[in-house]
């Protein structure tokens, strides 16, 4: 050991006494015999190739080792000198990774190489060995310098280079190096332009080809030096004629490395076919060297191998990138239906969508645009990090916009209107009968009535006679169910007068022994010519489905048998479970009703079978689905496969909304489909494969877009088909979907059974980009946009059977119309509940508004008192249609607030609540996912709504502006919403001094001055309720979210505690319930705990509380630290519907075995939304 250290000192003198003489040579400028400098390098040499710890002594900290020999090769003219420098560098550089590599850099190294480029160029002949030594060094510094293209370019080495590379083609030795430094010099996007006017992409195409067992390595390099070259749009023009060589280099790879031995030269050459087929050109000629079988057939026979799993990423995603663009298969993109405003603004959406001309709305794009290599892998990573960042823009910067305003801009005369919607805040009671204390309390107001006849859910509609003769179909008989009396059965099968299910009952049994049997009476449409002929009664319909049948064995009945069944039988029967038991807020009596009175543009004359007998929430829990290995890639090869075998390919329509005068009738090989019932949404169904279904979503009425909302109904299926089912215009870049989100589905037949609930279901579900291009006008203006699509597999357990499919639990107006009426029902003596029609919607349809609080126990002053200066919670909800969820939060809510336990006693005392539970009706009944009928979000609104196309955000927005005209501002106001693409739920704030946190603007600590009472809320919730997600949340300001109720109510009306709250489509990552999906009970549940946190916040911040519980006014410090550790989150840059930067990376081309480049690290560390599983899930790629 003692040795060891000697002989190391040893050595380290002697390397001190070599550069002491190389430096004083320096200093003498070279004057002495080159021989020295020779002698002094080689021993410098020889010390590095022998010491590792001499190699290290050179580049370590406070050295000058580096500058010396740098200084040497800039002034030596000897070629062995330079030789043994550049063997030096090569030593010193080959082992130590980026650090060495990063000090050679920074004392100038590579301005140095590049300048001995050119000298060497001037030789005649250039030495080779010197070439051979400085291209070696440059390769392997030029990725660590950010300007080695630029300083090559500027001083003339790029054109040494290629030079080099054109007289050297057969010098294996030397081509090797050259090529690696060219492929650095390509990095940059001018260099690669000039290197490809300079011929060196045709020069590549000579230097690859077929399979060959000799110069692999070379071959290898070759095939990323045209990678990298080809990401110039104008290379890959240059490149389109080598296309189909390209193709045939593959195969022959392919066919011959039956050990797989060579996976990066093929994928080389994938790549170089990648880069090219990023534009037109590039994908034309693919498509005519019958590209897409060569990838497909290769592809195929690579399946078996999981370490090919890289090769058939890259193909699947050229197949799918040269899929040629379709339009959708619809005459518009328009919605089927429109509704015509009384003032359609001229710069409005809707002005704009109906000026464009006929057929060009629509226009397959064909334009390159995004479509450059660095953003097109398929991924989505760059576009999403690209979002990201982009979110750190949108955050407000004007300190001015984050207070809020001190003026109301309303004078007070025109929102005294508004007094009426609060008789509480002034009602005195004197004439008040406490003994019976409802007839003091506004009653809800009686529906109208309506005469149109609405078909409900009993049994089938009678087949054509002749189901060719489409011209003029039989109309549905249909019936009025003002005429209709619905009986119970009266053979004493059941037993009507039940009390309250048993606490320890189980489900199964409550509803069978719930069962009931309703009859239907009246007569139906006059079947047959004169007079004397006899009144038969059709069979009673369902809407568009099934019935339970009155034929045996499942089979449907014919109209002979239906007359037969009638001469014996007075009545057809349908078994109808009482879901009344278990759903006290449920009536399928009273829900016919409601369904009277709502308006719907396509006039909806049905009723779909999962409203009318309700849903009750499965007792075992549903897990988030595990995503089966290579699902993704197996959906994507079976969409190729209709442009490889388009004889396979059926393309029949069985379902369509744009030509209803004719119904699609056939032999019962298809599926039957239907959504023309409230809340419906189903385009067109189209008949691909046997088995297969592409499916194509209604746009929101009056607009062009807006595709996630459907709700659909399937009948006619098999019982055991594997059934897939295509929803192909998708338009958001990612989903839950990819997450293990299921669909739902609501069976009759299980209904009938005895479990009337929707259940998650489906197999096989990805989301990924699809081959129809959307349309510029449709996307905001960019072109190059594709639709994406949804796909989940499906196998029916029961014959005969009809089911619904839904996004998510469906929520219709006429639901909710139906709960508010039974909530009045469960109103007790002491609960003080009112409701008023805020104001009536552009489709005739009123927009309900609550009052719930506490009757005063007397009509004493300091009652009254007490009961009128409640402080006030204004909730509201549903403004986006398609966030179902929001709805059943609100119904939990509502059952709390008007429930009899102490704590909704205690919480009606404490506060005045003030809801709007409905704030789109008729998005919700007329199936929209986003908008109003005005085609417009309207939680975008807010700012400036218009009384005649916003009413219902105009009329609460002055329900708010009067309060605040008043002095009587909401201490709380949060509008429940869903989202789609986070999980858990949490909440959305607005603080001053988090926004400015995430930005760079300079603020004082007294412009920052903020109470941080705003976190109180979101924190109790996080501590009690197990759905939600503090880390979730975010309290920033946004611009582009400036016209949104948080956003608005906070600015305009000073309501400190202004939330979005936000509750997942999916399911939960943390708490009680990580793992599973969400359902109702969960959803309910958290409606109530909104409630018990109001009750508590209340608590909290009572002075007499203050005093006795001041410890726990201590969360609000609590949350300061918290959030002063975790500052430099970034912004929760938000979506178009409240959503934050969704940074869950997904393989859209097919499985795992990403490529190297798509670095899983680029994902923010600090998104905190991700799961563990979705972290890993990223990491490798989901599949």
């Amino acid at each position: 050991m003692n040795k060891h250290k000697m002989i190391t000192e040893k050595g380290n003198s002697r390397m001190l006494m070599l550069f002491g003489q190389l430096e004083k040579l320096n200093r003498e400028s070279m004057l002495v015999d080159p021989e020295i400098a020779r002698q002094i390098t080689a021993k410098i040499l020889h010390l590095i190739q022998t010491q590792e710890k001499t190699r290290k002594e050179i580049v370590s900290k406070g050295s000058s080792g580096m500058e010396v020999i740098l200084a040497t090769l800039e002034n030596t003219q000897d070629l062995q000198s330079i030789l043994n420098i550049l063997y030096i560098l090569n030593e010193l550089l080959t082992v130590g990774g980026g650090r060495r590599i990063g000090v050679f850099v920074s004392k100038g190294g590579t301005g140095i190489l590049l300048q001995l480029v050119i000298s060497a160029s001037k030789e005649s002949p250039p030495s080779e060995e010197v070439m051979l030594q400085l291209h070696s060094v440059l390769a392997k510094v030029g990725p660590k310098d950010r300007k080695f293209g630029v300083k090559a370019r500027l001083n003339g080495a790029l054109n040494v280079t290629v030079n080099l590379l054109k007289q050297n083609l057969q010098n294996y030795k030397l081509l090797l190096p050259c090529l690696l430094v060219l492929q650095v010099y390509s990095s940059n996007t001018v260099n690669a332009v000039s290197l490809g006017k300079n011929g060196v992409v045709e020069l590549m195409f000579k230097i690859i080809g077929p399979y060959s067992k000799k110069n692999t390595s070379l071959l290898k390099v070759s095939l990323d030096t045209l990678g990298a070259l080809l990401k110039s749009k104008t290379n890959a023009q240059r490149a389109v004629v080598h296309v189909p060589v390209l193709l045939y280099i593959y195969q022959d790879w392919h066919r011959n490395d039956t050990r797989h031995r060579h996976i990066l030269i093929r994928k080389g050459i994938l790549g170089c076919l990648k880069n090219i087929t990023n534009i037109k050109l590039g994908r034309k000629a693919f498509i005519d060297a019958d590209g897409m079988r060569i990838l497909y057939n290769t592809s195929t026979e690579c399946l078996p191998v999981r370490t090919l799993d890289p090769l058939i990423n890259t193909s699947s995603l050229i197949m799918r990138k040269c899929f040629p663009k379709n339009r959708l298969p619809l005459p518009t993109i328009k919605s089927v239906f429109h509704h015509q405003l009384l003032r359609v603004p001229a710069g409005g959406p809707v002005a704009q969508l109906y000026n464009q001309p006929l057929g060009m709305d629509d226009v397959v794009d064909e334009s390159d645009n995004n479509e450059d290599a660095e953003a097109e892998n398929d991924m989505e990573n760059e576009v999403e990090e690209k979002d990201h960042h982009a979110g750190n823009d949108d955050i407000e910067t004007d300190i001015n916009k984050l207070r809020p305003k001190e003026t109301h801009s309303r004078p007070f005369e025109e929102l005294k209107i508004y007094e009426r919607f609060f008789m509480e805040l002034s009602e005195d009671f004197q004439v008040f009968n406490f003994d019976n204390p409802k007839k003091g309390v506004t009653a809800t107001p009686a529906a109208p009535k309506s005469h149109r006849p609405i078909i409900v859910p009993t049994t089938q509609a009678l087949p054509p006679k002749n189901p060719t003769e489409c011209p003029h179909p039989a109309p549905v008989p249909a019936l009025d169910l003002d005429t209709i009396n619905i009986t119970k059965d009266q053979d004493g099968c059941g037993d009507h007068t039940h009390s309250r299910p048993h606490p320890g009952a189980g489900l199964e049994q409550e509803l069978v022994q719930g069962l009931e049997r309703v009859a239907l009476d009246g007569a139906g449409p006059q079947v047959g010519g004169g007079g004397g002929n006899k009144h038969k009664r059709q069979p009673p319909i369902l809407a568009g489905g099934v019935a339970a049948r009155l034929g045996g064995e499942g089979e449907e009945m014919l109209a002979e048998d239906w007359a037969e069944e009638e001469e014996s039988s007075e009545e057809g029967v349908l078994h109808v479970p009482d879901t009344a038991l278990l759903l006290p807020l449920h009536d399928p009596d009273l829900y016919v009703e409601m369904v009277k009175s709502t308006s719907s543009v396509p006039q909806f004359s049905e009723v779909a079978y999962p409203d009318y007998f309700g849903h009750v929430a499965p007792t075992s829990r549903e897990h988030i689905l595990e995503r089966v290995y290579g699902v993704q890639r197996t959906k994507i090869f079976q969409d190729i496969e209709r442009l490889i075998h388009p004889n396979d390919i059926l393309d029949k329509v069985v379902y369509d909304l744009d030509i209803q005068s004719c119904p699609v009738v056939d032999g019962g090989e298809s599926l039957k489909f239907n959504s023309q019932f409230e809340s419906g949404n189903l385009r067109k169904a189209v008949q691909v494969r046997k088995f297969e279904y592409d499916l194509v979503l209604n746009s929101d009425i009056n607009s062009n877009h807006y595709h996630q909302w459907f709700y659909f109904e399937v009948s006619g299926m098999r019982v055991g088909a594997p059934y897939r089912f295509n929803i192909i215009n998708c338009e958001k870049s990612n989903s839950q979907f990819n997450y293990g989100m299921q669909v739902l589905m609501y069976s009759v037949q299980e209904a009938i059974s005895g479990r009337p609930r929707w259940v998650r279901t489906g197999t096989d579900i990805c989301y990924y980009k699809n081959h129809f291009s959307r349309s510029s006008i449709a996307a905001g203006g960019q072109k190059g946009k594709s639709y994406y699509t949804m796909t989940f597999s499906m196998t029916f357990n029961h014959k005969d059977d009809v089911c619904y499919f839904a996004y998510h639990y469906p929520y219709t107006y006429s639901t909710l119309k139906m709960h508010l009426q039974k909530l009045e029902a469960l109103r007790t003596p002491q609960t003080y509940l009112r409701e008023d029609v805020l104001c009536e919607t552009l489709g005739g349809n009123s927009c309900p508004l609550l009052t719930i609080t506490a009757m005063p126990e007397s009509t004493s002053n300091d009652q009254i008192c007490q009961f009128r200066n409640r402080p006030l919670v204004f909730l509201s909800s549903r403004v986006h249609p398609g966030e179902t969820n929001a709805s059943w939060v609100m119904k939990g809510t509502l059952e709390f607030l008007m429930g009899s336990s102490p704590l909704a006693h205690s919480l009606r005392e404490a506060y005045i609540f003030k809801i709007v539970p409905m704030l789109n009706p008729d998005g919700v009944v007329n199936g929209n996912h986003r908008c109003s009928l005005s085609g417009e979000d309207l939680n975008r609104q807010w700012q400036n709504p218009s009384p005649e196309l916003h009413p219902t955000i105009y009329h609460t927005k002055s329900l708010l502006q009067y309060l605040a005209a008043i002095q009587r501002a909401p201490l709380v106001f949060c509008d429940y919403h869903g989202h789609s693409r986070k999980k858990n739920v949490f909440m959305y704030g607005c603080s001053l001094k988090e926004t400015v946190w995430e930005t760079n603007i300079s603020a004082t600590s007294c412009e920052l001055h903020e109470d941080l009472g705003y976190r109180t809320l979101p924190k109790i919730l996080s501590q009690m309720a197990p759905a939600f997600s503090m880390a979730s949340c975010s309290f920033v300001v946004e611009r582009s979210k400036e016209a949104t109720a948080r956003v608005v109510v906070w600015r305009e009306i000073g309501v400190q505690r202004s939330y979005t709250m936000e509750s997942t489509l999916c399911g939960c990552d943390q708490g009680k319930y990580k793992g599973l999906q969400i359902g109702t009970r969960e959803l309910e549940e958290m409606g109530a705990q909104f409630c018990v946190a109001l009750l508590r916040l209340k608590r909290l911040t009572s002075p007499l509380k203050l005093r006795n519980n001041a410890h726990l006014l201590d969360v609000d410090s609590d949350l300061m630290e918290t959030r002063c550790k975790v500052s430099s989150t970034p912004s929760t840059y938000l979506l178009e519907d409240e959503e934050a930067s969704f940074m869950e990376e997904v393989d859209y081309s097919a499985e795992s075995g990403d490529e190297p480049d798509n670095d899983p690290n680029t994902a923010d560390p600090h998104d905190n939304h991700l799961s563990d599983s979705e972290s890993n899930n990223h990491r490798d790629s989901l599949t």
